[in-house]
This record gives C-alpha cells, structure tokens and sequence, in this order.
C-alpha cells in the first residue's frame, strides 16, 4: 500500500538516518539506498534530499530512467500537488 506524504513530512528526510526523501511530480522516493548506484554521484541527490525535484529531475532524465528504477524506490505520493 502507497502511502501519502506532506511536502513536510518529506523534509525531515534530508540525511541517511532519517532516510533520504525526493519528489519527482506527485511521486515521493526514497533514495538513501540508491545514493552510491547514482551515476552522477551522491552529492547531487544530498542536494535534492528532501525537496522537490521534480524540475530538475525532468532536466537531466528521460521517463525510461523514472520506470526503470522508479518503481523500486517510490515509497508513496505527495499529499499536494508538485509544483515545478
């Protein structure tokens, strides 16, 4: 079962002992575990813990990527709606 999630509830999981929460349109992720498999590295999504990233998201990844590895980190939905 998918849970929901505020945009606030997604903001304390900003660091690996909460867990590591991104948004990519109404989707929320947990990427603490995909940190070191990331091709452009952890740092980047250190950046995005927590957030919205949803725009830049979209910048640098096809929805191929999204299907590929959405799916084994997509924990939930976001309660409002992403804004870009």
């Amino acid at each position: 079962m998918s849970k929901t999630f505020t945009k606030a509830e997604v903001a304390t999981h900003k660091d690996e002992k909460e867990g590591m929460y991104i948004i990519v349109d109404d989707g929320v992720y947990d990427i603490t575990s995909f940190l070191d498999d990331h091709p452009g590295g952890a740092k980047i999504l250190k950046r995005f813990a927590g957030k919205d990233a949803t725009k830049s998201f979209w910048k640098y990844h096809s929805k191929s990527v999204l299907e590929k590895y959405g799916g084994k980190l997509r924990i939930g939905t976001v309660a409002e709606t992403a804004k870009l």
